[in-house]
């Protein structure tokens, strides 16, 4: 007898009894979930309808609740020199440093006239110039000023460089950068023009002067200034001069009713004493009253000698030849003049006392 195929049956599936779900429970289960999804793009604003006259007007009317604050309610913040040069400094440093192949491909478009690629050139050798005008700080000018001066040298930099001849652009660009400097400073930096060779010198004995000091520990003599630099102390104190800045004597010192201006408070060393002009008035002319008291022959010879009329002093010799005897015998009557002048004074002195 054939063997029976088995034969496979499905179990049968169980009916489930249906619950009854309430219509606002269906409902709030066919709403979509939403979730966050950061790849799916958001959804762009619409666009703004254009304004009507009605809303022009009415944004042109200050609201009552928030009046307009007066000028003088404004304070404008003090300008800081420091804060713009860390400003500049975070600026330039987000653009990033420049191989020598993409110098190379920058400077050959650039000579075909390409305006983007020359910014970028500029852009990426801008911390350049700020490291060469820290060198040439203090002489002067603002340290702002001297990169706006460098940022001029090394514009002519890019469009004159060349990578055919060789070199990077920075080593081309020091130069140019320097020279853009130096000339701003004695064109500018001082009342008094110095020359440009000058100033390089000036920045040069800066330049030693800090390095000696931080191996001395000590700021340097002209003398060890002079043996580095290989220059005579002189030239070093000639320099050191130089380098001062001078300052104006009608700037003025103070603020409001007080203000003064320099001049009126600088002492002139050359200038008598109004003091000692005044007491060497009343010297003369006590002397003159008492050498009005001596002989005539001694008097005049006195007169002479001393200059008491205003005129120069003479030598014995030309008194001796005016009145027709010898030198020897002017200087002792000019001896016997004096003293009788000395009892003259104690005698007038003790009676003042």
């Amino acid at each position: 007898m054939a063997a029976k195929k088995p034969t496979s049956r499905r179990p049968a599936r169980r009916k489930s009894a249906r619950v009854k779900v309430p219509a606002a429970t269906r409902a709030k289960a066919a709403r979509p979930v939403s979730r966050f999804n950061p790849f799916r793009p958001r959804p762009q604003a619409k666009a703004a309808k254009p304004a009507t006259v009605a809303d022009v007007d009415a944004l042109s009317r200050p609201p009552s609740a928030s009046p307009i604050p007066q000028p003088t309610d404004r304070q404008r913040q003090p300008y800081d020199g420091d804060s713009a040069i860390r400003l500049y400094l975070r600026e330039i440093g987000q653009v990033p440093l420049l191989t020598i192949e993409e110098e190379n491909a920058l400077a050959a478009r650039i000579k075909q006239g390409d305006k983007a690629a020359r910014e970028l050139m500029i852009k990426a050798n801008l911390r350049l110039v700020v490291k060469i005008a820290h060198d040439y700080d203090w002489l002067g000018l603002p340290l702002l000023d001297l990169i706006n001066e460098g940022n001029i040298g090394l514009m002519k930099a890019v469009e004159r460089f060349d990578p055919k001849k060789g070199g990077k652009l920075s080593t081309y660009g020091a130069w140019w950068i320097k020279q853009s400097i130096k000339r701003a400073l004695a064109n500018q930096g001082k009342t008094i023009r110095l020359p440009v060779h000058l100033v390089d010198k000036i920045s040069k004995m800066r330049r030693v002067a800090m390095k000696l000091q931080e191996a001395f520990g000590r700021e340097p003599t002209d003398e060890e200034l002079a043996e580095e630099m290989g220059m005579t102390a002189s030239r070093v104190s000639q320099l050191r001069t130089a380098a001062i800045r001078p300052a104006s004597l009608d700037a003025p010192i103070g603020d409001g009713d007080d203000s003064h201006l320099f001049g009126e408070i600088i002492q002139d060393d050359n200038a008598e004493n109004p003091y000692e002009q005044l007491e060497d008035k009343t010297v003369s002319s006590m002397l003159r009253e008492m050498v009005k008291t001596l002989p005539p022959r001694e008097a005049t010879i006195l007169t002479y000698r001393f200059g008491l009329d205003g005129g120069p002093e003479r030598t014995l010799e030309e008194v001796g030849q005016k009145f027709g005897v010898t030198r020897e015998r002017v200087r002792q009557i000019q001896n016997i003049a004096l003293h009788k002048l000395r009892r003259m004074i104690e005698r007038r002195e003790a009676q003042t006392v």
